[in-house]
C-alpha cells in the first residue's frame, strides 16, 4: 500500500497555480467533465472502467471544451454505493491517471482517502475533490494544506432528512469545513464550495438549493455544481439517467446564474455550449 505523504508535488503545483485561478476568472463557468472509472457509478457505471475507454472518454471531453477531468474509482452516489478498499482504488487509478494527467487539462481527484489523494497528486493530479468536505478522513485537511492545492469542499449527509432547512444545514457544514481548513493553513484562494447536489437531501431540497444557490456567495468562495443526471431530474420529468441531458442543463443553467462557477458534468460539449450561450444573452440584458 501506498503511504499518504506531504512532500511538495512540483508539478501539481505548477498546474494549479496557472490554471485555477485563470478558470474561476472567466465570464462563464469552468466545466468539469466527468470520468468514473467504477463498475457502479450511478449513470455511467462500468462504461470507462477499461483503461483505453477511460483515456478516450478524458481526450473527447476536452475535445468538447472540458477545463477539468474529475476522476473517481470509488462510486459516491448516494445510495447503495458499496465501499472498497484503498488498495483496489489504487488499481483502477494506476492504469488511467498517468496518461489522463499527460492530456494537458487539469486533472482532479475524486477519492475520500487522503492516501489516494497524496499518490494523485505525486502523479500529477493538480485538484482535490473531496465528497465529504475535509470531514470524513482527518488526514485529508493537512494534506491539502501540505501540497497547497486547490480543493472542493463537498456538502454531505449519511441519509436525507425532508424536515430539515437544508440550506442552513450546508451553511453549517460548510462553516466547519472552513473551520478546518483555516486551522491547518489551506489558504481560502484554493477552495472551491459544492453544496453537493443529491447526496443527503431529498429531491425537493436539491431543487430548493439550485433555487437559492445566490445565498451561499456570502461565503465569498467559489461554488461548484454537479447536478448532472441527478435523480431529482426524474422526479420532474420520469427517465433514466442517461436521458436527463435536457433535465441537467436546466439545472446548470440555473446553477449559473445563481453564481456557480464551475459546473460539473456528464455531457461537456452540450453544457459548454449551452452556458456560453446563455452567458452571451445575460450580457444582452
Amino acid at each position: 500500500m501506498i503511504a499518504t505523504s506531504s512532500r511538495a508535488a512540483p508539478v501539481a503545483v505548477s498546474v494549479n497555480r496557472r490554471a485555477w485561478p485563470a478558470l474561476l476568472s472567466r465570464p462563464y463557468p469552468a466545466v468539469m467533465g466527468v470520468l468514473n472509472i467504477t463498475p457502479d457509478s450511478f449513470s455511467d457505471g462500468g462504461k470507462f472502467i477499461m483503461p483505453e475507454r477511460a483515456v478516450a472518454q478524458a481526450r473527447s471531453m476536452i475535445a468538447g471544451g472540458a477545463d477539468i477531468i474529475d476522476i473517481g474509482a470509488e462510486s459516491t452516489r448516494p445510495y447503495g454505493a458499496e465501499s472498497i478498499s484503498t488498495d483496489e482504488e489504487f488499481k483502477r487509478l494506476r492504469p488511467i491517471l498517468t496518461d489522463v494527467v499527460s492530456l494537458g487539462v487539469p486533472v482532479s481527484i475524486d477519492s475520500m482517502k487522503s492516501a489516494v489523494v497524496a499518490w494523485a497528486l505525486d502523479t500529477g493530479a493538480a485538484i482535490v475533490n473531496d465528497v465529504w468536505g475535509l470531514q470524513r478522513d482527518p488526514e485529508m485537511a493537512r494534506l491539502v494544506a501540505a501540497r497547497r492545492c486547490p480543493v472542493v469542499v463537498m456538502h454531505n449527509r449519511d441519509r436525507a432528512d425532508p424536515g430539515i432547512d437544508i440550506m442552513a444545514d450546508i451553511s453549517g457544514f460548510f462553516a466547519r469545513s472552513l473551520v478546518i481548513a483555516t486551522e491547518v493553513g489551506i489558504s481560502r484562494e484554493n477552495i472551491a464550495l459544492d453544496p453537493g447536489i443529491g447526496f443527503g437531501m431529498t429531491p425537493e431540497q436539491s431543487m430548493m438549493v439550485l433555487a437559492r444557490l445566490d445565498q451561499l456567495g456570502t461565503f465569498g468562495l467559489p461554488l461548484l455544481v454537479g447536478a448532472s443526471r441527478k435523480r431529482f431530474i426524474c422526479t420532474v420529468s420520469p427517465c433514466e439517467p442517461d436521458q436527463r441531458l435536457g433535465g441537467s442543463i436546466a439545472a446548470h443553467l440555473i446553477a449559473a446564474r445563481g453564481g456557480a462557477r464551475i459546473i460539473r458534468t456528464h455531457d461537456v460539449p452540450e453544457t459548454v455550449q449551452a452556458l456560453r450561450v446563455a452567458r452571451a444573452i445575460w450580457d444582452k440584458e
